[in-house]
């Protein structure tokens, strides 16, 4: 199983947050533009093994026809469809194999195969990560995948999440930028940004419930954390996970580049895995990053 379709029944509210990385793949392109254009989706395909990435102008081609041929099978519009890869950077899509993969998953979709969906999308990953909510009349959920590659702005991961709720793009744009924030963009595994990252939510408005950015940023922020938390504890060769908390910090800014000095560096990682209570490893790693802080 290395290939998905997620579709919705109408046309969803849709909205984005993509990888900062330069060398942006070319399923992250299409995506952009695809949200870009009018906020609206009915679809998403992702294979895994193969990121379609640091290909060029053919690496764009097998993208489009990736949503093409998705759309014709799922009889929709191709610019409704998003497009993820995720695996092997520098290889060419086998586009044979491509869209049997399409064709067959069009055939076989079934609401209960949530969990097949969320296998399909794994490379590295030891089990399927999802997560769901309810809240009050209207439900969020999601799967992610990510252990390897991974850094905040984000990483190798995939996170696609959906929602009965009713909302604006504009608005589920907003909510979902401050859930990433405070969410995927604060983990670690690496340290290494990668090409492919994207988080992609999907509203289709059948519960009937109409919600602003700000009703739904929290429930949007609790499955994201709880997808990202499961990446890093599934971070390849991981046997520790931490959390670093930063007290009396003079901004949220200051307080991240300090917890993620921390958690990048690799002497304070080694003693971690040695159960090595070095303290020395985490104050060093704080003065290297703010040089302006105040040792009393």
């Amino acid at each position: 199983p290395d290939l998905c379709i997620l579709l919705a029944r109408e046309r969803c509210s849709a909205a984005g947050c993509f990888t900062t990385n330069a060398f942006k793949a070319a399923p992250v392109l299409l995506t952009m533009d695809h949200i870009a254009r009018d906020g609206l989706l009915r679809a998403v395909v992702a294979n895994s093994g193969n990121a379609n990435a640091w290909t060029g102008d053919r690496g764009m081609r097998d993208a489009r026809s990736m949503a093409e041929l998705a759309a014709r099978e799922l009889g929709i519009d191709a610019a409704e469809v998003a497009v993820a890869s995720t695996g092997v950077i520098g290889r060419y899509l086998d586009t044979e194999k491509v869209a049997s993969g399409i064709r067959e998953a069009a055939a076989r979709r079934q609401e209960e195969d949530h969990e097949g969906a969320a296998r399909a999308i794994m490379t590295t990953d030891t089990y399927p990560k999802e997560a769901a909510l309810e809240c009050g009349g209207f439900k969020v959920g999601g799967m992610a995948k990510g252990s390897g590659m991974i850094k905040p702005d984000m990483a190798t991961m995939l996170a696609f999440l959906t929602t009965d709720a009713e909302i604006e793009p504009h608005q589920l744009d907003r909510a979902l930028r401050k859930a990433v924030k405070r969410t995927f963009n604060r983990v670690t595994v690496d340290g290494c940004t990668s090409t492919n990252d994207m988080v992609v939510a999907m509203a289709n408005g059948a519960s009937g419930i109409r919600l602003r950015s700000e009703e739904i940023e929290e429930p949007l922020r609790l499955v994201c954390s709880e997808l990202a938390r499961a990446i890093v504890a599934d971070g390849e060769g991981a046997t520790r996970f931490i959390s670093v908390r930063v007290h009396e910090a003079r901004s949220t800014g200051e307080a991240e580049r300090a917890a993620m000095a921390v958690a990048e560096s690799p002497l304070v990682k080694t003693a971690l895995f040695g159960g090595d209570p070095n303290w020395g490893r985490v104050v060093q790693a704080l003065g290297q990053a703010l040089e302006d802080a105040d040792p009393a």
